[in-house]
């Protein structure tokens, strides 16, 4: 193994278990990409590539490629922004999402124990939630703050079959935390629930070299059930507290599965171009139902509908070494909506997305420093009103999101 300067490795370690300790680890939308500041700019097209500690996030089977013991940590920074005309009896009002800043963190160990076998742990989030308007905007009586954040855990082992061919499975342990907000029609006071849960899944990986110039990776991560706990919480009057007591619930939540493809192609020995498509399969979050021990309105269980549909991301990530310290990164991302025109709301107001993404990373001896940046445009949407739902007839427009990337890595 490498030398190492005890003071660096020192400050590697404590600025990585910040960011991990970091509470606010939200994100702009339902699923989060952001596995490394190198990933970012590439429109996290690493499935195939897999050469470095964020692998256990991408593709583990790549972990294979890295020699000894590695760590790596980072973060990125996320603001999403939104507006939303809502129409009502004629009224028109224009409404913006509450400017946010998010920071999903991510850190990684990898460790090679033999020639065929290597071992690696993840700690990253893979879903997030942040939207927020005015309590007192005209789509209130959906949703005016709804928060989810979520961080995994994922040990990985990883194995080489042939110089060539590799594979890795894992499992995961998931705890997400979720806020939803709203206001109750007629009477206009606050609902709030507050819940958490921690889940399982695994993951399942491979990796193949058919040429020097060439190579295919494949990764599934399952998908994970939560059993939510929490607390409702209702500010009303004493007249009401009869028909809105306050009291736990609870609720089930299942996070789709996911299919993930990659090829990279070495055109010339200092270009990587990799093409990837996603599939995820959303079908799974089909409808919420919440239990309540106290009940409201006498009404012990409510069910809302959500029936999402799978869909498809494509990215495309272009790598290029200037120089032997220093690459250049870009990419390009068409993300799909899995919300369907009859059931779209406040909650996650947006269409298909389409990411630009660069930057550079920088590496000597045994550190590498990457950094990055995304500009996502969100597709403008319309809306139908559902007035049972608390959706009024709506326009979604000019949603984009800027995110900022940085990560350090070292090499023992």
């Amino acid at each position: 193994m490498k030398k190492f300067s005890t003071t660096g490795l020192t400050i590697l370690l404590i600025f990585t278990l910040l960011l991990i300790k970091e509470k606010k680890s939200y994100g702009g939308g339902f699923s989060l990409y952001a596995g490394s500041a190198r990933g970012n700019a590439l429109g996290a097209a690493l499935i195939a590539r897999a050469d470095d500690p964020s692998a256990i996030f991408y593709n583990p089977a790549g972990i294979t490629q890295l020699p000894g013991l590695q760590i790596a940590g980072g973060g990125t920074l996320i603001h999403p922004r939104n507006h939303v005309t809502t129409e009502f009896l004629g009224t028109r009002e224009e409404s913006e999402l509450k400017s946010n800043w998010f920071f999903p963190p991510y850190g990684y160990l990898t460790y090679q124990k033999t020639d065929r076998l290597w071992f690696g742990v993840g700690l990253f989030p893979r879903f997030g939630l942040g939207t927020e308007f005015d309590d007192d905007w005209p789509g209130r009586y959906n949703s005016y703050n709804a928060f989810l954040k979520s961080l995994e855990i994922n040990p990985n082992i990883a194995y080489r079959i042939t110089d060539r061919f590799s594979v890795a499975a894992g499992l995961s342990l998931m705890r997400i935390d979720v806020k939803l907000q709203q206001k109750i029609p007629l009477i206009d006071v606050d609902s709030t629930l507050k819940c958490h849960s921690y889940g399982w899944g695994f993951n399942l990986a491979l990796r193949y070299e058919p040429c020097e110039w060439m190579a295919v990776g494949l990764s599934y991560r399952s998908k994970v059930k939560h059993n939510l706990d929490g607390h409702a919480d209702f500010i009303k009057a004493d007249f009401l507290r009869k028909l809105f007591p306050d009291g736990p619930f609870q609720a089930d939540l299942t996070l789709p599965d996911e299919y993930s493809l990659g090829v990279v192609f070495k055109p010339l020995d200092r270009v990587s171009i990799e093409f990837d498509a996603i599939l995820t399969r959303w079908r799974s979050f089909d409808h919420v139902t919440i239990n309540l021990d106290d009940g409201i309105l006498g009404l012990d269980e409510i069910t809302k509908k959500e029936n999402w549909h799978d869909i498809w991301r494509y990215q495309i990530g272009i790598e290029y070494a200037l120089t032997r310290m220093l690459d250049i990164r870009f990419g390009y991302v068409y993300d799909n909506t899995p919300i369907p025109k009859g059931r779209v709301d406040y909650l996650v107001p947006m269409d298909d997305q389409r990411h630009f993404d660069c930057g550079f990373g920088i590496h000597w001896d045994c550190w590498s420093v990457d950094f990055s940046y995304t500009y996502i445009r969100i597709k403008n949407r319309h809306y139908d009103a559902r007035p049972l739902d608390g959706v009024l007839k709506s326009r979604v427009y000019d949603g984009d999101a800027h995110l900022v990337g940085f990560g350090v890595g070292y090499k023992f």
